[in-house]
């Protein structure tokens, strides 16, 4: 299963030039080791400090804590429960590819830009086939599941990624083509509330590797938990 979010907004009119990427993250997970191990710990990571398993994991909301993660406003639970979603992240058996657009050096560059979600839609998908083809997937059908941003939003997100599954672009990659040809690709649709771990695990994964681009000598300990499992 891939699992994608992101960090950011995609707009080139008005560029945050505090926050001035975009971020794509793509989390691929093998179904028995999402299934068997990470629902069940994340679940129990929800029982042990919400009493439920309701809450859905926001990477915002955990850094300015407001609701249900009012509790971490105490600084002795915040450090318990860092650690212990350190923990979970760093035991996770996942895949994390990353693309981070920079949106001033792409408008500079480019008279008629891309989007900066559609570009690195394109960039996520094409190491995406490429891992799953060296790992044994032909023949196979891989759920991806996008966070919902809106009716238009979403609608343009399918037409982009039926473009490129079926191969309306020019990649010069043989074996991008070849993968094409035996791997199916069913993309989904989840609205930011849905507890779904999968996405909360790609939410959490953004965010840090924007940081790491944007500010590369600063203390990144949220970044250094992923980065083995970054598709290099």
């Amino acid at each position: 299963m891939i699992f994608i979010d992101e960090s950011g907004d995609h707009s080139l009119v008005s560029i945050d030039p505090q926050y001035p990427l975009f971020v794509l993250t793509f989390c691929i997970v093998n179904k028995t080791d999402y299934a068997r191990q990470i629902i069940p710990a994340f679940t129990d990571f929800k029982m042990e400090f919400f009493g439920h398993d309701l809450v859905v994991l926001h990477a915002h909301e955990i850094r300015k804590p407001r609701g249900d993660f009012s509790i971490l406003l105490n600084p002795k639970v915040r450090e318990h429960f860092m650690e212990r979603l350190s923990e979970l992240i760093a035991a996770a058996p996942i895949t994390v590819i990353g693309v981070v657009i920079a949106k001033a050096k792409l408008k500079q560059r480019y008279a008629a830009p891309q989007s900066p979600y559609d570009l690195a839609l394109r960039f996520g998908l094409e190491r995406a086939f490429s891992f799953l083809h060296d790992n044994g997937q032909r023949d196979r059908s891989v759920p991806v599941i996008a966070e919902s941003r809106g009716r238009k939003e979403d609608a343009d997100l399918e037409l982009q990624f039926r473009r490129i599954t079926q191969n309306q672009h020019d990649w010069n990659l043989p074996h991008f083509r070849l993968a094409l040809d035996q791997i199916s690709f069913d993309l989904r649709f989840a609205s930011k509330q849905t507890n779904s771990i999968g996405m909360q695990l790609a939410d959490l994964m953004a965010h840090p590797i924007g940081r790491k681009i944007l500010k590369p000598d600063q203390p990144n300990r949220a970044y250094e938990l992923l980065e083995d499992k970054l598709l290099r």
